[in-house]
């Protein structure tokens, strides 16, 4: 009878975990690439994290071990200036962005983890200005406090909009002390202005011992932000556990009313679960949270994400584009008010897609780990 119970146990156990597991709707579906061809811009780096366009065939990208490249016509250039970077398992030299008037100013905005301390590392944002080969007027405008040994959940990911930047910091593996905290750094959205600043118009501006540059808070680790579909939309994605990775919109009308409904939800609710298989929490939605737009089960590991206007492809404009880590795919998500009602993946096999990005002209690239940066061609 004992071992009778603990075989009917197991099987609970077993389908109990398979259900958690069960993909969600709607169901991905193949992509005919017959219709698309990938031309190889250029190789030669480890983890290409960000990239960022300084004309139609030029862009910077970053190599998560610490290196800034230009790209230019196909050939990369190392840009010299950069501060000390501390590598770790996630963290290193992240995201870059291009101010808005970049053909002007040459000014330019990165995301890295470097360290104030004797031992760990945090989030820290910079601008600087790109002079031939090399960075100069460098200006540290914000960095994540304290320090921490933790390797992982860094965040990252940077926007420019309407003369501020948005960017993004994970929760830096402290689940239950960083995010729902809002005197403290990590899982967190921040908006700043373009020297460093804080708006005036921030929504935790004024409120006691509060980070004032948080934009919204009760995130995991938050590695895509976009302007969305309409232009005063912002979207995010961000990793979840196992299982629950989200895509949020974090520019809702209902935040007007109280700040404190800028909360995201982790980890108090997820779709998520350990990684052991055990329960994070009992609840996918919670009173006084902001429910995703989107979720993944399982987790794809999105990474990069872009918003497809152009004319170039036809087939995919209204769409989302985002990376999948995990499952070694570029994924495509088409939505309308009521969610996601498409899904196909786009190339299989491709390798770890890091980022996806818009040229001024209106194309894809991709970049992938290891293997290269690709620009995606309409046959």
């Amino acid at each position: 009878m004992k071992n009778t119970n603990l075989i009917f146990s197991f099987i609970l156990l077993f389908i109990s975990s398979a259900c958690s597991q069960i993909e969600n709707y709607p169901p991905i579906q193949d992509f005919d690439e017959r219709s698309l061809e990938l031309l190889k811009i250029v190789d030669g780096i480890d983890i290409p994290w960000g990239l960022a366009f300084t004309d139609n065939n030029s862009f910077l990208v970053t190599d998560k071990k610490g290196i800034l490249y230009h790209v230019i016509d196909g050939e990369k250039k190392i840009i010299s200036g950069i501060p000390k970077i501390i590598p770790s398992r996630q963290g290193g030299l992240l995201d870059v962005a291009v101010d808005n008037n970049f053909i002007e100013n040459k000014k330019i905005y990165f995301t890295a983890s470097v360290s104030d301390s004797n031992g760990g590392s945090n989030t820290s944002l910079y601008s600087a200005t790109l002079s031939g080969n090399s960075l100069t007027n460098l200006n540290q405008l914000y960095k994540a406090t304290p320090d921490s040994q933790e390797e992982r959940h860094f965040g990252g990911s940077i926007l420019l909009k309407n003369e501020h930047i948005y960017f993004t910091i994970g929760d830096r593996g402290d689940r239950d002390i960083n995010p729902q905290n809002i005197t403290l750094d990590g899982g967190k959205i921040y908006r700043l202005n373009l020297d460093g600043s804080i708006p005036d118009d921030n929504p935790f501006v004024g409120i006691d011992n509060s980070k004032e540059a948080i934009w919204s808070y009760g995130h995991r680790n938050p590695q895509g932000i976009i302007n969305g579909m309409d232009n005063d939309d912002i979207w995010i994605h961000e990793h979840g556990p196992r299982g629950g990775d989200e895509i949020n919109i974090v520019s809702n009308p209902k935040f007007e009313d109280d700040p404190l409904l800028r909360n995201y939800g982790w980890p108090k609710a997820t779709y998520g679960i350990n990684y052991s298989g055990s329960e994070i929490t009992k609840n996918k939605t919670l009173d006084g949270t902001i429910d995703p737009f989107y979720y993944w089960t399982p987790s794809i590991a999105p990474s990069g994400m872009a918003y497809i206007d152009s004319g170039i492809y036809p087939e995919w404009k209204n769409s989302l584009l985002v990376g999948s880590l995990k499952f070694l795919y570029l994924e495509r998500l088409e939505f309308d008010n009521n969610g996601i009602n498409k899904r196909e993946k786009i190339f299989p096999g491709i390798g770890r897609v890091r980022d996806v990005n818009i040229s001024p002209d209106g194309y894809v690239y991709i970049s992938v780990e290891a293997i290269g940066i690709f620009k995606i061609l309409p046959r």
